[in-house]
């Protein structure tokens, strides 16, 4: 029997070895012929998971376009049979799960082209996984026996065959590097984002994007020990990995650093041994918190970055500056190297790994490194900002509660940027470093990070309440919440008797959502342009109204505001009464009717794709608001009279006839949205009152500065002048602006917004216009860095004004308030602009 049974096994495995196939022999060609189609690649991921008893697939979810987002996961056949258990045990360690943790195995995620047009990774994650899982290679098998090995082959899918699609109708038959070439000069807006064109490398903690949303809870699910991010940078770079460059934040702890050592030194043995170039503690920082190796550190694991040189450009191969052929055998070859070197390490270290894990989520709290211990949040002046906050805390498994009565506190209020006291009531929140997801907490809202380096990869400030628009405070020791939260059910509105008038609030991103579904429905809305009381209440300018008046033809009025205001779980006044008790009547003519406008979004060549991404999305999965797209090099044969809209995303590519047509479009009544860049195409232009000084004294003494520091590079060490460069440079500082409660633009705003400045731009006040949000002085600087020449310079300009020409107007943005999607208080801007000013 024991014979038969032997017998029995080896024809079994004799007929797995068999049955599997490498990448090259599965999709008929070699690794670097040509980039392999998503559907192939999960084919491919399929066959293995068919024919291997120790390869797992998961699939958590689909892109955008459809396309199936999955994993890969292996481990030792004895592993896989106990991989739950493993799975639970690691969450144990973390505290986010209860009970003591049985086993000790290593977990190691790897994750390949969340850029799609680096579009080498996915070609690598198959060799790395085969050579790992191949029956026939009994190095794998020693890898697999203390790490469960989880690899995501294709985290944007739909960028990937955006520009896989792209580049197989451009190659030519032969190898041509030529780098003038078409094949070499992808088109707007290139494979890079995901199909709204945002960046999922800077969404980790955000999780605006469907691919995000759903890579994370199944990240939760596993919580990593290690996490290897795959990409590409420009043809003229060798290649990079860890350990990384400063800042390095200083919530990292010294084993992270440590391991980043541990590997970059493992991969550059490998890489001197073939005689390859590379570089470390260069370029990629450790600091902003949404990027595939800084999210994974502020969850305990060590979150590493890859870069390839070559990219999008590079395609089948590509002369680089140095007159060498870089080619995608090449870039598979070293990237691949770079994955079997994290396998490796990971299996060599599995049990420290696991051992450090438990240890930094049960030191976490009690680090000295991070200052604040303690978040309060104050739920008075804005319930549903705080609510969409919360909601962003649970995405990222970050616990809360109630903070109770309590006074004589103190702490940094992020409004003012300087200590103050306070008392907290039974609704206001307070987050807290106690607790398994510590240190994220603590960098999401830490006022400003520290910075060792001012020279960063992105932005230096992110901080929640200003994100959110929320009243709070960061304090240096512990409060704890009193109670657990426990969110009050929304109590559904009820139809009742059908009143002359519905009331709504006007403060938050889903009261636009409200206002867009119903103007979508064909309803006539009316907004309070001034405080008003009624029914002893009183409401702000801004305010929504539904009359019954003007919508007498709309079938089923009453439940269609109701049903709509309940889908959005927002509490609707009424009124049977058009007279207040204080303020303008609502038949009065100072109350705006907000028709349906019909918008347009500028995208194409000469408009950054980034930005206008963050528009359409907005458009979109946000408002659900039709929205159509126009061409920049099409506007010359487009019909804008068709459009009440113009948004003119971040870009220069108005000019001569076609600047001229939408110059005449604005005056004929078209409103025009001008963001960032865009706000540049109209300075200093005849007809414009938009300048970027008020007087010749001050553009002379501008230039003055800006020479003062081109003088400086010169004579300054060579290797110095980066550092110089950044003294006119922002990146991500936080200003407070003042607004204009009164003016349209600022409805629900209040007096003050807190903008983000990623650029050096800056306008003087309009005088020929409203300055509808201002920076008057220094003052208003709050967090994050702004170079020292370019700081002087925003006092006394312009952040957000109107300007009116003819029967129309164009709205000036100079800072983003879009930006990536997750900055959350500056959408009500850019609702205000579409829906409110102008009506």
């Amino acid at each position: 029997m024991r014979k038969i049974f032997t017998l029995i096994l080896t024809i079994l495995v004799v007929g797995f070895s068999w049955a599997q196939k490498s990448p090259d022999e599965f999709l008929g060609y070699k690794a670097g012929e040509r980039f392999t189609p998503h559907h192939k690649v999960v084919a491919y991921f399929e066959h293995l998971a068919s024919t291997l008893p120790n390869v797992e697939l998961v699939y958590y979810g689909e892109s955008v376009e459809h396309r199936p987002l999955f994993v890969a996961i292996a481990s030792s056949p004895s592993n896989i049979s106990n991989l739950e258990q493993i799975r639970k045990d690691n969450l144990m360690r973390t505290g986010l799960l209860e009970g003591s943790p049985s086993t000790k195995v290593a977990i190691n995620w790897m994750q390949y082209n969340v850029h799609g047009n680096e579009a080498v990774a996915t070609e690598a994650a198959m060799m790395t996984f085969w050579e790992v899982v191949n029956p026939n290679n009994p190095q794998g098998k020693n890898w697999l026996e203390n790490q469960v090995l989880i690899v995501d082959p294709c985290a944007n899918p739909d960028g990937k065959d955006r520009y896989t699609n792209w580049y197989n109708q451009k190659v030519n038959h032969r190898l041509q590097p030529d780098p003038q070439s078409s094949e070499h000069m992808e088109p707007w807006p290139g494979g890079r984002p995901n199909h709204y064109m945002l960046d999922l490398n800077r969404d980790w903690a955000w999780q605006t994007q469907a691919e995000t949303l759903q890579r994370l809870k199944l990240y939760h699910d596993w919580m990593p020990h290690l996490f290897v991010d795959y990409h590409e940078q420009g043809i003229n770079e060798p290649f990079y990995f860890a350990p990384a460059a400063k800042p390095v934040h200083e919530q990292v702890s010294p084993f992270q650093h440590e391991f980043q050592e541990i590997y970059g030194r493992n991969t550059a043995a490998k890489f001197d041994e073939n005689n390859w170039q590379y570089f470390t503690k260069e370029r990629f920082d450790l600091l902003y918190p949404a990027y595939g190796d800084t999210y994974p550190m502020y969850n305990g694991a060590i979150g590493m970055t890859i870069e390839k040189g070559g990219s999008g450009r590079a395609g089948l191969g590509m002369l680089n500056a140095f007159g060498d052929t870089v080619t995608l055998v090449e870039r598979i070859i070293h990237q691949h190297t770079a994955g079997i070197s994290a396998v490796e390490v990971t299996a060599h270290h599995s049990e420290r790994l696991t051992d450090e894990f438990s240890k930094f989520f049960r030191s976490n709290s009690t680090s000295p490194r991070a200052k604040y211990k303690s978040f309060v949040v104050k739920a008075d002046q804005h319930p549903d900002r705080l609510a969409a906050m919360l909601d962003l805390l649970d995405k990222n498994k970050i616990t809360y509660g109630f903070a109770g009565n309590k006074s004589g506190l103190r702490g940094l209020d992020y409004m003012t940027g300087k200590s103050a006291s306070f008392s907290t009531t039974e609704e206001d929140i307070v987050i807290n470093a106690y607790q398994p997801k510590s240190v994220l907490a603590q960098v999401l809202f830490e006022p400003e990070a520290i910075l060792e380096d001012s020279i960063t990869y992105d932005i230096t400030s992110w901080a929640l309440p200003f994100v959110y628009g929320v009243q709070a405070y960061a304090l240096e020791t512990r409060l704890d919440p009193v109670k657990k939260f426990d969110s009050k059910p929304f109590e559904p509105n009820q139809l009742g008797d059908k009143p002359l008038t519905y009331i709504a609030p006007w403060n938050a991103t889903k009261h636009a959502k409200y206002l867009a579904a119903l103007l979508d429905q064909g309803m006539r809305v009316r907004m309070a342009d001034a405080e008003f009381e009624i029914n002893q209440t009183t409401y702000p300018a801004g305010t929504l109204l539904i009359m019954r008046n003007g919508n007498q033809y709309i079938k089923d009025f009453d439940q269609k505001v109701v049903d709509l205001a309940n889908k959005f779980e927002i509490t609707l006044a009424v009124s049977n009464s058009s007279f207040v008790d204080k303020g303008k009547d609502f038949g009065s003519s100072d109350i705006s009717v907000l028709r349906a406008p019909k918008v347009a979004i500028i995208g194409g060549s000469g408009t950054s794709s980034l930005n206008f991404g963050e528009l359409w999305y907005f458009f979109e999965q946000e408002l659900d608001y039709p929205v159509s797209i126009l061409e920049a090099d099409m506007l010359g044969r487009a019909d804008l009279s068709k459009y009440d809209v113009l948004v003119l995303p971040s870009g220069n590519y108005l000019s001569g006839s076609t600047f001229t047509k939408v110059h005449d479009w604005i005056k004929a009544g078209g409103k025009a949205i001008a963001i960032e860049g865009a706000v540049g195409m109209f300075a200093d232009k005849e007809g414009f009152s938009l300048s970027m000084f008020d007087s010749e004294d001050d553009k002379k003494a501008y230039q003055k500065s800006s020479s003062d520091v081109a003088k400086s590079e010169r004579i300054e060490p060579y290797t110095d002048r980066e550092r110089m460069g950044i003294s006119t440079s922002a990146a991500g500082a936080i200003f407070e602006v003042k607004l204009d409660p009164t003016y349209a633009l600022n409805f629900g705003m209040g007096n003050k917004y807190y903008t983000l400045k990623n650029n050096g731009r800056r306008y003087a006040y309009l005088n020929n216009g409203v300055n509808a949000g201002i920076i008057p002085s220094l003052d208003s600087y709050r967090f994050g860095f702004i170079g020292n020449k370019l700081k002087p310079q925003m006092k006394e300009s312009m952040v957000y004004g109107v300007e009116y020409q003819g029967r129309g107007q164009i709205i000036y943005m100079v800072d983003n308030p879009m930006f990536r999607s997750f900055w959350e208080a500056g959408k009500l801007f850019m609702a205000n602009a579409i829906f409110v000013v102008g009506n």
